[in-house]
């Protein structure tokens, strides 16, 4: 079979979107545990804008909070602090926080599949 000049560079493309959809499944399936743990339903992770407001139930902050998200660069201010009271309310320190940040992928996983326990008591994050 000889493969045309226009469909030989696509096929570079392949390996790139079975990687995309592998991780796409991955951070889904990471998701959804990390909420069945917060006693949240886990299907919440997967519609666009609800995930967003039970995120911030689990961490404890303001369904406001969502408003703050939409404005440039105050977003990546409480996507920090989002993610650092995600991380101790399982019970992580700063050093997971910037895993969730900067290697999300490697960290969703390991919160979900590992045996991090949902820690609900006064020492966490509160919505004050």
């Amino acid at each position: 079979m000889i493969l045309s000049a226009n469909v030989f560079p696509f096929i570079y493309f392949i390996p790139i979107i079975l990687i995309s959809l592998s991780l796409s499944v991955l951070m889904i399936a990471s998701k959804w545990i990390i909420y069945n743990k917060a006693g949240k339903p886990g299907w919440a992770a997967i519609i666009p804008i609800y995930n967003t407001i039970v995120l911030l139930e689990i961490v404890k902050k303001p369904w406001w909070w969502i408003f703050l998200l939409l404005i440039p660069l105050v977003n990546i201010v409480f996507i920090i602090i989002i993610y650092n009271n995600l991380a101790k309310v399982f019970g992580k320190d700063v050093g997971y926080t910037i895993g969730l940040l900067l290697l999300g992928f490697i960290f969703f996983p390991l919160l979900a599949f590992g045996n991090s326990k949902y820690i609900w008591n006064e020492e966490t994050p509160s919505a004050n």
